[in-house]
């Protein structure tokens, strides 16, 4: 019988087993009497000493006493006589063994050997028997366990998928709307600044040529402030002008970071990149977080910029999230500028930093892999990762994160994005208690 409620990880211990024992010096016809009284025992195992001998499989004992005199030879004597003619080699588990490396290991056996029943150690000196039927079923039964997750993470990898593209073009509309005035008001700054500067210059030559106005024009002036408006008017049209410009900048970030869904390679500038990305997550940057930059000279990448930025984004997304983290943890104030950013002050002066660095790599040339390599590198100084979870932070679903804040989701797409859309690589380095690094390879042609 096999449990119903099996894992991935299920282990031997979880399957049926049978706790069959016999001396070698006990009779082979007790042997009879436990195989007759129990019709699904797959075996005996044979103890000699208190240590394990072996074991006797319900069919090797059965194809014995069939032989001819094989019941005059073998029930009247010790067991041990038995075994010496059905000796075979056991194969044996401990019982925290995954049921998959089991099966594996038992199914590479010789033909004649395959269904013979395996042992189980669960304790020093203490062994069951599992008959390889079960084995077999409980392998099955993972199979498909296998089979859901995997549809369930190819569905869920699908949605998500779908949604960025739906996003990507719900922000590409967007983006595009938004334009359409803002070119306007950009296009109308230059002909503004260039009218307001001839007024001025108008209202320069009156004073010069009419340097006694009337009384109401002197009391218009007064009231309006003229020499301020001649003042302040060009720093106006100049903060207009930084604004817009700005703005611009935003769109075409978010324009740049919308072509998520695209499928022609393209020459890909990684700093125009990771710059759209930084701009777009600028308000989350203004808590309090040092962005150190460190570019190198890059050559353009065959890439997706968007995918590229969609990868950028989650990484950069998530040093900024340990960062928060560490701060809720460590902050003894917190100051509100009047410029709206906010200011985190520490109890040990710790202030919260993200490194980006870019380089050109060069390693030793192999037959499977470049040997020119663009190695971007975002690291922060967070609270870092446990050595336990690094090996799993790469896997669909799996996320240390408050549900609702995380999705499992994040990293395993970026992996995705950067080894089998990109043929890179995407390695970590965390230390607790010093931060994390992401390390981006993408090859160069």
């Amino acid at each position: 019988m096999v449990s119903q409620q099996l894992e991935l990880e299920s282990t031997l211990q979880e399957i049926q087993l049978y706790d069959f024992h016999l001396e070698s010096t006990c009779l082979a016809k007790e042997a009879a009497l436990i195989f007759e009284t129990n019709a699904v025992l797959p075996g005996i195992i044979v103890m000699e000493h208190g240590e394990l001998l072996g074991i006797i499989s319900r069919r090797r004992f059965l194809e014995c006493m069939s032989r001819p005199y094989g019941l005059e030879i073998f029930l009247k004597r010790p067991l041990k006589v038995l075994y010496s003619f059905v000796h075979t080699e056991p194969l044996i588990f401990a019982g925290d063994t995954l049921i998959v490396t089991a099966a594996r290991c038992a199914l590479q056996r010789e033909p004649e050997f395959l269904y013979e029943p395996i042992v189980v150690q669960l304790l020093p000196k203490v062994y069951q028997i599992l008959n390889m039927q079960d084995l077999l079923i409980a392998q099955s039964k993972i199979h498909e366990l296998t089979i859901q997750l995997l549809q369930k993470q190819t569905q869920s990898k699908i949605m998500q998928t779908e949604k960025l593209a739906s996003l990507g073009r719900m922000i590409a509309g967007v983006a595009h709307e938004i334009l359409n005035p803002v070119n306007f008001i950009f296009g109308n700054l230059g002909p503004l600044s260039d009218y307001s500067q001839s007024l001025l210059e108008i209202l320069s030559a009156y004073d010069a040529e009419l340097p006694q106005p009337s009384r109401k024009i002197s009391e218009l002036k007064e009231s309006l402030d003229l020499d301020f408006i001649r003042r302040d008017l060009p720093q106006v049209i100049e903060s207009m002008t930084v604004g817009t410009d700005q703005l611009m900048k935003i769109i075409r970030s978010f324009r740049s970071f919308s072509h998520m869904d695209e499928n022609r390679l393209q020459e890909v500038n990684i700093h125009d990149c990771m710059e759209s990305t930084l701009l777009i997550l600028n308000s989350r940057l203004k808590m309090g977080i040092k962005v150190i930059k460190n570019y190198g000279q890059l050559p353009p990448v065959n890439g997706y910029s968007g995918q590229l930025s969609q990868v950028f984004m989650n990484l950069l997304s998530n040093a900024i999230d340990a960062l928060m983290d560490k701060a809720e943890r460590q902050t003894v104030n917190t100051e509100f500028p009047s410029d709206g950013s906010t200011i985190i002050k520490q109890a040990d002066n710790w202030q919260p930093q993200i490194q980006i660095s870019t380089e050109v790599r060069v390693t030793e040339p192999t037959n499977l892999s470049n040997s020119r390599w663009v190695a971007v590198r975002i690291s922060d100084n967070g609270s870092g990762i446990p050595p336990e979870l690094q090996q799993r932070i790469f896997e669909t679903f799996f996320t240390t994160k408050p549900v609702g804040k995380g999705t499992g989701l994040g990293l395993a797409i970026s992996h995705q994005i950067v080894t089998e859309k990109h043929q890179g690589q995407l390695n970590l380095r965390s230390q607790l208690g010093v931060g994390t690094e992401f390390e981006i390879l993408l090859p160069l042609a």
